[in-house]
């Protein structure tokens, strides 16, 4: 009955809102986020309408979906969500969802957080109230070679969903697996002779690439607004000034300050490394694998690659 009147509630409010259309006849997918949307849209193509649930520049860790956001969750055949990583669309998903859910999470196998930085993110974890069970890293994307088996699961529950396009998702899955495993290959062979090894970002969004040999050294915790510790800046300013670092990376969907004023502070640059959790006005016209590809170069620049 709850979810009946949700539902009235959001054909009274926005009728004729898109989230209830479906003039292609596609199958309706709600994605939470980019990479999701991205992933979503290599697979589905043409043969799928894909809405993102989080606002192209928004940050999406503390994303409050709206009765637009609520209406197409209750009305996509298929959400694909990060379980942990927005918790209220994880709430929404429960309540609203009529269709194939699918958790990224549950899909890719996610990762711990680095131990050296375990008390630390706990911390982080309290003050901005995010609650990732057993302290996992919810950044997998950050790994094409996940991404591409979330990609893999995606055409999966696609055709179960329209079993008379197998060929066309599994083609399209293969395609964007082929894509994927370029790029790990290019990140492999890109950072594997370099001066450096540390990288010093704005918050705890990079550790899968720790794959490839780097060591991620976070000004902030999960969240890109929780505040370091003096005692956390006086180790990263000894950091950078034993192993040479030339760089500070922020990104661009969280302020600039925290980076600003640990690389002026030491005489350093700085510099963007995108977590990819979303598009923004400056990268519209770009996707997954050319954000990834120039947060390659940019490792290759700061770390003195070759």
């Amino acid at each position: 009955m709850r979810r009946l009147l949700v539902l009235l509630a959001i054909i009274i409010t926005s009728s004729g809102c898109a989230a209830f259309s479906d003039e292609n006849g596609g199958t309706q997918v709600a994605a939470a986020f980019y990479p999701l949307e991205f992933v979503a849209e290599r697979v589905g193509g043409a043969l799928i309408d894909v809405d993102e649930l989080t606002t192209p520049g928004k940050e999406p860790h503390d994303l409050e979906p709206t009765i637009k956001e609520t209406a197409l969750i209750a009305e996509a055949d298929l959400v694909v969500h990060e379980r942990g990583f927005q918790p209220s669309i994880d709430n929404a998903v429960d309540q609203n969802a009529t269709g194939r859910v699918l958790d990224a999470a549950e899909i890719v196998g996610l990762e711990p957080f680095d131990d050296e930085h375990g008390d630390e993110h706990e911390a982080h974890h309290e003050d901005d109230g995010h609650d990732h069970e057993g302290d996992l890293d919810p950044h997998f994307w950050l790994d094409p070679l996940r991404l591409a088996d979330l990609g893999d699961a995606v055409a999966d529950a696609l055709i179960e969903i329209d079993p008379g396009h197998e060929d066309d998702f599994r083609a399209n899955a293969a395609s964007l697996r082929f894509d994927l495993e370029e790029l790990n290959r290019a990140f492999s062979e890109g950072l594997a002779d370099c001066d450096r090894r540390t990288i010093v970002v704005s918050h705890d969004a990079f550790g899968y690439l720790g794959k490839y040999g780097l060591f991620v050294a976070p000004i902030a915790g999960l969240s890109p607004e929780a505040e370091p510790t003096p005692a956390d800046l006086g180790e990263l300013q000894q950091l950078i000034s034993d192993e040479g670092i030339t760089t500070v990376f922020g990104e661009r969907l969280a302020s600039p300050r925290l980076t600003e004023t640990l690389a002026d502070d030491m005489g350093v640059s700085t510099a963007v490394l995108d977590p990819i959790e979303g598009l923004t006005d400056d990268t519209a016209d770009e996707d997954y694998l050319s954000l990834m590809t120039t947060n390659l170069t940019a490792l290759q620049e700061a770390n003195g690659c070759r």
